[in-house]
């Protein structure tokens, strides 16, 4: 199931609703309307649906996946595509969009934001640049940063270039999704825990990065700015805990890298596992995989970006996640 939160115009104001695409045809169904309609047509009264529904279908993202009640989406879903030209929710309230009716925005706004270095090419052309060999404890325990999980820039939406950088870069990264709470998880429960996947871009600027690491704390404000998620969710049951799942990177339309999340050294069980020891794990607690060697402008040696220039990430099964730098 390919989950997303999407936007449609109310008298007051937009409001992110969880939703799930249909690729045929091309739709966007809203899964709360979804499944009023379907314990309506099993004969439920409103009252009985709307209480199962609101338990069930929370309208936003955070909540259904904290709620673990994916069943129920499946239902609402395989119903809406049964019935695609009939169903309707109460008062006649539409229960299918035109992709060109809504706007998808950011899947989520995560409860924390751990991101890893995964892929053993790219740890060693960092350490290649500092002129070191990769330290052998990038081999013994999976490392990584705490992000920004507030600075959430949706798929189609600009990028602030900051100010104070001028070697904007971007990162081709996945990100999974916890779905459930766990703590000193082993790699099996930790796979299980996953709820789904998304694309992500670290964007970061990588002159203030080099400033602020070279005091043996960061990244910080080089990379708290932003990150992009989206365009959906594809959820665990669909793919595996750690997919072979093709990724592409190109700017103004260039292809600049093309990797595989397969080949990444650290699977996201294993990340799961090692931060769940002594320490509580959370759904919607996101954890970026790191780019591939090539995923950067900065393996590249530059140019980095600048105003206009569009970078699109796209992942096997997941979608493309689209961002102009303004």
């Amino acid at each position: 199931m390919r989950l997303v939160s999407f936007q449609i115009p109310t008298a007051y104001r937009d409001v992110p609703r969880l939703g799930a695409l249909l690729s045929s045809p091309e739709a966007v169904v809203d899964l709360q309307v979804a499944y009023l309609a379907l314990l309506a047509h099993e004969g439920a009264d409103a009252v009985e649906s709307t209480r199962m529904t609101q338990a069930k279908l929370p309208p936003t993202m955070g909540h259904f996946i904290a709620s673990g009640s994916l069943e129920a989406a499946v239902e609402a879903l395989e119903f809406a595509q049964e019935n695609f030209e009939s169903f309707q929710g109460p008062g006649e309230r539409p229960g299918a969009f035109g992709l060109g009716d809504v706007d998808i925005v950011a899947p989520l706004i995560p409860n924390s934001l751990r991101d890893f270095i995964a892929f053993e090419d790219h740890a060693k052309a960092g350490a290649a640049r500092r002129n070191e060999e990769l330290a052998s404890v990038w081999y013994e325990r999976p490392i990584y940063y705490k992000g920004n999980h507030r600075s959430i820039v949706g798929p189609g939406e600009e990028l602030a270039r900051p100010a104070f950088t001028e070697e904007l870069d971007f990162e081709l990264e996945v990100a999974c999704i916890v779905g459930k709470q766990g703590r000193d998880l082993d790699e099996a429960s930790a796979g299980e825990s996953i709820f789904g996947f998304t694309i992500m871009n670290d964007w970061s600027a990588r002159d203030i990065q080099r400033t602020e690491m070279a005091a043996r704390l960061g990244p910080a404000k080089s990379k708290d700015f932003a990150t992009s998620l989206g365009p959906c969710i594809v959820t665990a049951d669909e793919v595996g805990p750690h997919p072979s799942l093709a990724m592409t990177a190109r700017v103004n339309g260039e292809v600049v890298c093309e990797a595989n999340l397969g080949n990444a050294y650290w699977t996201f069980p294993k990340l799961i596992a090692f931060v769940s020891s002594d320490e509580d794990v959370w759904p919607t607690d996101l954890y970026g995989s790191g780019t591939p060697f090539g995923g950067c402008l900065l393996d590249r040696g530059g140019p980095y970006l600048s105003p206009g220039d569009v970078v699109e990430l796209e992942v096997e099964k997941i979608g493309t996640l689209r961002n102009t730098v303004s």
